[in-house]
């Protein structure tokens, strides 16, 4: 149905790195508890490398890396298996529950966003590679600090997470939106911009929020403005490599862009 809308009609956030977890701290500290119980060390940057992704396919990325691979294969004897992707899924389950509430914060500017959207009539998504037996802490946490979207949406409501587009596509569904061309998709990882390419709506990257530089507001407030500087333009390059129509800092920025976006719409312009 092709229709002549000019006005954003829904924004659909991720939840850690993107309007919760400055940094995205949540998933990382779980991962690498997890593997380390499990006689694995793994770095931060290995634990980071498939953010975005269902959390099951998370722990299965992470055991094809050749050196992950490698060290498994020395504990164990054998390579993993899908028993055991499926046993370390079981067991990250508390893990991940006891990181959340210790990375609930909303991210700065969040707030007087969401409130921007809901002024120009749009409804407020969210999805997320948490499954839902995972999310109930962060959802009241967030609720608690005033943010309460229309829509949640988790990896284990649908078949095939990130970067298919299904989570998006269930969270218009429940909002009522039917004009592709009228959402926009936030994101701090590339598989998430890949969802909202192949949902086919507007995309917007962060990259200083979420997983490209994975710091607490604490520590990068804390960096020189020259070490900001070197981590900014290579969290940009990234984000801008993933194909988002935009990247920005945080969602504390993302009003402008929606100005922009409802500019264009008004010129007939697509995604």
């Amino acid at each position: 149905m092709t229709t002549n809308n000019t006005q954003i009609q829904a924004v659909v956030f991720d939840w850690a790195g993107t309007t919760v977890d400055f940094g995205s701290r949540a998933p990382i500290l779980a991962f690498m508890a997890l593997f380390k119980d499990n006689k694995i060390e793994i770095t931060v940057k290995e634990a980071r490398a498939p953010m975005g992704l269902e959390k099951r396919d998370h722990i299965a990325a992470v055991l094809k890396m050749p050196r992950v691979a490698a060290a498994w294969q020395e504990v164990y004897g054998k390579p993993a298996t899908e028993a055991d992707i499926d046993r370390l899924y079981k067991d990250f389950i508390p893990y991940q529950l006891n990181s959340i509430p210790t990375c609930s914060a909303l991210i700065p500017g969040a707030l007087e966003t969401f409130e921007n959207i809901k002024k120009r009539g749009a409804k407020i998504g969210s999805n997320t590679g948490y499954a839902s037996m995972m999310i109930g802490r962060l959802v009241k946490d967030a609720a608690d600090q005033g943010y309460r979207p229309d829509c949640i949406v988790t990896a284990s409501d649908v078949k095939y997470g990130r970067p298919y587009p299904e989570m998006l596509w269930k969270n218009l569904i429940q909002l009522d939106v039917s004009d592709i061309k009228t959402v926009v998709k936030v994101d701090d990882t590339v598989v998430g911009i890949d969802e909202g390419l192949n949902a086919g709506c507007w995309t917007v990257g962060l990259a200083i929020s979420g997983n490209e530089v994975g710091l607490s507001y604490e520590e990068w407030s804390s960096l020189s403005a020259d070490e900001q500087i070197i981590l900014k333009d290579k969290a940009y390059q990234k984000m801008n490599a993933s194909g988002a129509h935009y990247v920005i800092d945080s969602v504390a920025d993302l009003p402008n862009v929606l100005d922009d976006i409802e500019r264009r719409l008004g010129q007939g312009e697509r995604p």
